[in-house]
């Protein structure tokens, strides 16, 4: 590996629509511009690998990966992955990729990732991603609680947050309606958590235009690439 000031990081977000790479410095800034292509269908562990490897190659060179995947991950295991395919549950996708790419990696959930770089370490701070899906994360004093899957919790009308808030629902009661939605889901997640601070990310955030209260705020969905670096810091 280069010494140390020179590390490249290889930071990757698989999405259930897209799949995200860019490479980061070692204090995690950006040395290059994000490369995205659509995530395949269907979405297989192959499949989705061989399309993380063809956009590494135009990223030039880097000493280790960090990966965001939509779904519960145990030790590089992904355990989850409902908006992708089942043959994802139990696959070893560090490993894996790690075979393919001849270097080390990292794999966390991909709202863990991007609250990774968001956050500020302070306090009780959730986060949220609309997307495909619905994901969270949840930190206290800047220290993750993994694997907080609350998409697929009731949240009202007997249906999950991701059912009432996901890119499907988006698309069926358009945005005026989901607003409201969310509207709802960001009362009701304050009297759950009594967060200090809520970030709200993903590729459906563009599309939040309703007055949120003073510590809630839109994170750019880049964030979800740069909070790769946070993987490394042990």
């Amino acid at each position: 590996m280069e010494k140390n000031g020179h590390i490249r990081t290889l930071s990757v977000d698989i999405g259930g629509s897209g799949v995200k790479v860019m490479v980061l410095d070692r204090n995690g800034n950006p040395l290059t511009q994000k490369a995205r292509t659509e995530t395949p269908q269907p979405a297989k562990p192959d499949a989705v690998i061989d399309a993380i490897v063809a956009l590494a190659a135009t990223q030039g060179d880097f000493h280790r990966v960090s990966v965001g995947f939509p779904g519960v991950v145990r030790s590089g295991v992904t355990q989850t992955a409902v908006n992708l395919d089942p043959e994802w549950v139990g696959f070893d996708l560090a490993t894996a990729l790690s075979q393919r790419l001849n270097t080390l990696v990292r794999v966390i959930n991909d709202a863990d990732m991007q609250g990774l770089g968001a956050i500020s370490g302070i306090g009780v701070e959730l986060v949220i991603t609309l997307g495909t899906g619905f994901g969270s994360a949840l930190f206290v004093n800047g220290k993750l609680v993994p694997n907080l899957e609350m998409g697929h919790h009731q949240f009202r009308k007997e249906e999950t947050y991701e059912q009432q808030l996901g890119r499907a629902a988006l698309e069926k009661v358009g945005e005026k309606k989901w607003n409201r939605r969310l509207s709802k889901a960001v009362a009701s997640l304050q009297h759950l958590f009594n967060y200090d601070f809520l970030y709200i990310g993903g590729g459906e955030a563009e599309n939040v235009n309703i007055e949120l209260p003073l510590n809630v705020k839109i994170i750019s969905n880049i964030t979800g690439l740069l909070g790769g670096i946070a993987l490394w810091r042990d």
